[in-house]
Formats: C-alpha cells, sequence, structure tokens
C-alpha cells in the first residue's frame, strides 16, 4: 500500500483485527510510542547478530532494554525469539533467563502456542532459511508477573 503497511503481498488486512507494525529504532524510542503494560507479544525475527564484541550493546535484546520490554509487557505477556545464528541464540537465552523479569517457556508450554509456530514456519526469512537447510534457533519467554518478581527479589535481601 501507499503507507507502506504492506509488503511483498502480505495477509489482506481483513485477516487480523489488532495488529501493527512500527519501524523506529526501538533502542531509543520505543517508551516514547506504548504504555506500560501495552503489550501482550514482542517479536525478534532474525534480528542483526552484531558479531563483534565491541558492537554487542547494539543487540536488541540487552540487560537495560529487556527492563523496558518489561515495562511494556503485560504480566503473563511473551516475548519471542528466532535466529539462524547459535551463538545469538545462546545470548537471547543467557540475557534473558537471567532477567528477574523474564522465564523461559518449555517445548511443552509451546506446542498450542499459534505466534511460536508461526515465527518459525511463516516469517520471509525463516522460510528463506529453511530453503538454504540451515538451522532456527527459537525462545520464548513469559513476563513474569509483578508480585512473582517481588517474591524473587525478597528471596535476595
Amino acid at each position: 500500500a501507499a503507507d507502506g503497511t504492506e509488503a511483498d503481498g502480505a495477509a489482506s488486512t481483513t485477516d487480523y483485527q489488532n495488529a501493527g507494525v512500527l519501524r523506529t529504532n526501538a533502542m531509543r524510542y520505543l517508551p516514547n510510542f506504548l504504555e506500560r503494560g501495552q503489550l501482550s507479544k514482542i517479536f525478534f525475527c532474525f534480528p542483526d547478530p552484531h558479531f563483534k564484541a565491541k558492537n554487542h550493546r547494539r543487540r536488541i535484546v540487552s540487560d537495560t532494554l529487556l527492563s523496558e520490554y518489561a515495562y511494556l509487557l503485560k504480566p503473563n505477556a511473551r516475548l519471542y525469539t528466532i535466529t539462524d545464528v547459535e551463538d545469538l541464540h545462546q545470548w537471547h537465552v543467557a540475557k534473558c533467563t537471567a532477567h528477574p523479569m523474564f522465564e523461559q517457556l518449555s517445548e511443552a508450554e509451546l506446542k498450542n502456542d499459534k505466534a511460536a509456530i508461526a515465527m518459525v514456519t511463516e516469517t520471509e526469512e525463516g522460510k528463506k532459511v529453511a530453503r538454504a537447510g540451515n538451522a532456527k534457533y527459537s525462545a520464548v519467554f513469559r513476563r513474569v508477573t509483578n508480585e512473582e518478581a517481588e517474591a524473587s527479589f525478597k528471596g535476595l535481601f
């Protein structure tokens, strides 16, 4: 469309009731666009891996940004990650599991999650990686409730 909302023959707008796409520098501006607890899902599909150690600060999953994502996500909301770079996947898992506001969901917890399945099988980059015969690494994290976070903090002091 002329407004840039459709790309490469994307599904018609009648397929979705409440979806939007915002292209911006999330590291700088995301909290300016959204309210606390407004989101139920955040997807990071095949982000730039920033291989060099000096550029790791630019990765979309970091300690600071995870705190912002936790602020924007509703309790029990989900943060989805997928990449074809195993080292980046390990980074995502390490950063998210170390953050007090996120816990990784098991395969069993995700077996009926249509979004997790679609992230692996339906994204353009995911299809491209599959055609090339390369591996995809995904993980999904739940934003814990405020009560759960408070309980885990009490155990530290």
